[in-house]
């Protein structure tokens, strides 16, 4: 059994709270990250002394002004959920889930003042940053960033209704779904334009076994259930 098994009904609760910080010069996008860096730190829950994991979701309120003195969000927001992606991996976290974060007007905020809220938010699959591959949670890599498989049903295309989403113009909006069974994990493509190929060969489904090739468009997939075939990459 493995962490997102084991600790379901703590991680259902949630970890909420919130702190607030004031910049007397108002608010810098590297103010933001820093921001994102501490609420992590603030709300981890350490299951073991190996293994911690850190909240995905944050909610940053601010003033108006301070808001549209950061330029873009919508470009920002990617670099932000990078950054923590990353901060996580290099403290040895594990995410439940993608990270994601949701900018808030809030009117009644004062200029300068940031304030973020964490909680988790379980996902279909987590980026890997502290994760072994188990055969309950395979670690797949698409095109060098690696996914643990949480749930057992994981669906990889392009649209956003997908639960890893790939930029391929040749990967159809829902291409591929991975299913975790008791016999192994079966993947199938679900009608996709340009088709699925495991190990160059093109397939309706298929059981995947550990180093398995996936090629989706101009994805490649890499997977894995045990530890030891993932380092022999």
């Amino acid at each position: 059994m493995g962490i997102f098994d084991r600790f379901e009904n703590a991680v259902e609760r949630g970890v909420n709270g919130a702190f607030s910080r004031v910049f007397r010069s108002g608010i810098k996008a590297v103010d933001v990250t820093s921001a994102l860096k501490r609420a992590m730190d603030d709300h981890v829950q350490e299951l073991s002394t190996e293994r911690a994991i850190a909240p995905n979701h944050f909610t940053i309120r601010m003033a108006p002004a301070d808001m549209n003195a950061l330029g873009d969000l919508d470009i920002l927001s990617d670099e932000f959920v990078q950054q923590a992606t990353d901060y996580a991996q290099s403290q040895g976290y594990s995410l439940l889930g993608p990270i994601s974060i949701d900018f808030t007007k809030d009117s009644d905020e004062f200029t300068g003042q940031l304030q973020v809220q964490a909680r988790n938010e379980r996902g279909a699959a987590a980026p890997a940053t502290a994760s072994s591959p188990s055969p309950e949670h395979p670690i797949i890599d698409v095109d060098g960033e690696k996914w643990l498989l949480t749930e057992p049903v994981t669906v990889i295309g392009r649209g956003t209704e997908a639960d890893i989403t790939v930029a391929d113009s040749g990967v159809s909006r829902r291409h591929l779904e991975l299913r975790i069974t008791p016999t192994g994990v079966i993947a199938t493509d679900l009608g996709s334009t340009n088709g699925t190929f495991v190990e160059g060969h093109r397939i309706d489904a298929a059981t995947l076994l550990d180093g398995n090739q996936i090629t989706i468009g101009r994805t490649r997939i890499l997977f894995w259930t045990h530890p030891q075939s993932e380092d022999a990459q």
